[in-house]
């Protein structure tokens, strides 16, 4: 079982007296950083602070840090240190492999994307509408809000190329079948495009075991600073035309990256796979590979999820105020839950915070998602999500300000 005394030690924000009494449930906008991450960032900004990978002392130990960020988290992904980049944000991320999809697709390709995504892995790849490309809507069963598998199929011909989709929504949170969607898109000789943002936080997958061609999160939701990750597979990363400055087009690492990375975050980046390390060694995992340690970990904060979970999900569908979107079961969805009201996302949002309770509300660029379930995203809905840190007398007091406020 995963000890949360010793999890909840390594995040500063919880011995932060302006915090103390206050339940955070907004994780799916954001994560609390861990002390491994903000230890790094401080150092780099108090002594490495200068252009990177010069001969000087303080200059090495920042270029070596970033790299050890780099090969630290591609260890854990389970792929080469060489298929990760950095970007400023996943949205960011997204719309650079865009346009250089843009370039190498053809009049007539066609890109399915879904209506389940967040924007940020919709939005671009609808655009390449505007260069001819056919751009074909994989929609979610409006009362569940799933994705079919059915529905791809009859998408697929010969004439994809890219299927785009999360790992699991922001908004009904179900764990989508990652491996045997890819498997399918390959089967059609299309590449995949895989949104992990709402995932990561959960744990980290093994990019390889998935299939996914490309993958992406946010650092800062998986308790790190405001980066983007992307990792794109090598065959894939050769194909796509360079998008960086053309001297850098050979490197893999700086061909997705247009601007000047931010050398300080990503060095703190490190402090991830110290802090998952961490977690891994004191529970008495023996694993030796860190793809393993990662599954290790990612196993013990899914079960203490699931098990929390639970409670918050039976008792939303027990409510006749309150309309759950997405699965009521805690194994198939992440911890991100997100509900309809008669009254607006906003006011019950406010009224918990009266209780102690952070949480969000608002569409979380997934309107495309809102509507196809009838609702209406500028009512705004009310999102309770949390992640492994999150404590079983937390879950109590958010389930009594609830009762309070409805």
């Amino acid at each position: 079982m995963l000890d949360i005394d010793f999890v909840r030690a390594q995040f500063p924000a919880f011995s932060e007296p302006s915090l103390k009494g206050r339940a955070f449930f907004e994780n799916a906008g954001g994560s609390y950083p861990c002390r491994q991450v903000t230890e790094r960032l401080d150092r780099f900004y108090r002594s490495r602070k200068v252009q990177p990978y010069y001969g000087f002392e303080a200059s090495k130990l920042g270029g070596e840090e970033m790299d050890e960020a780099r090969s630290g988290l591609s260890a854990m992904l389970g792929v080469d240190a060489s298929e990760l980049s950095f970007g400023p944000s996943t949205t960011q991320n997204t719309y650079v492999l865009s346009q250089a999809f843009r370039q190498m697709l053809e009049v007539g390709d066609a890109i399915i994307v879904t209506n389940q995504d967040h924007e940020a892995n919709s939005g671009p790849w609808r655009r390449l509408a505007d260069a001819g490309i056919e751009i074909r809507e994989w929609c979610v069963d409006p009362d569940s809000g799933s994705l079919e598998i059915e529905a791809l199929e009859q998408l697929l011909d010969q004439r994809v190329k890219l299927v785009c989709f999360p790992h699991c929504s922001n908004i009904v949170a179900e764990i989508n079948p990652v491996q045997t969607i890819t498997q399918l898109i390959r089967e059609a000789g299309a590449v995949s495009c895989v949104d992990g943002v709402s995932y990561a936080p959960h744990g980290l997958p093994n990019v390889c075991d998935l299939g996914a061609d490309i993958y992406l999160f946010s650092t800062y939701k998986t308790y790190g600073p405001h980066q983007g990750v992307m990792v794109v597979r090598e065959p894939l990363a050769q194909r796509l035309p360079n998008q960086g400055h053309y001297f850098n087009g050979g490197d893999l690492t700086k061909k997705f990256t247009p601007a000047g990375p931010d050398h300080a975050q990503i060095a703190a980046c490190a402090g991830i796979s110290d802090y998952l390390n961490s977690i891994a060694a004191h529970h008495g995992c023996d694993a030796q590979s860190p793809h393993a340690k990662a599954q290790f970990v990612h196993d013990l904060f899914r079960a203490h999820e699931r098990e929390l979970l639970q409670p918050l999900l039976d008792y939303v569908m027990s409510k006749d105020k309150l309309r759950l979107l997405g699965p009521c079961d805690a194994e198939h969805r992440a911890p991100t839950v997100a509900v309809a009201l008669s009254v607006p996302g906003q006011q019950a949002a406010a009224e918990l915070a009266l209780h102690g309770i952070m949480a969000g509300d608002g569409d979380f660029y997934g309107g495309r998602i809102i509507e196809a379930m009838g609702e209406r995203p500028e009512h705004g809905l009310l999102r309770l999500s949390f992640v492994h840190y999150t404590s079983e007398n937390e879950i109590t007091q958010l389930l009594r300000a609830l009762d309070a406020v409805l």
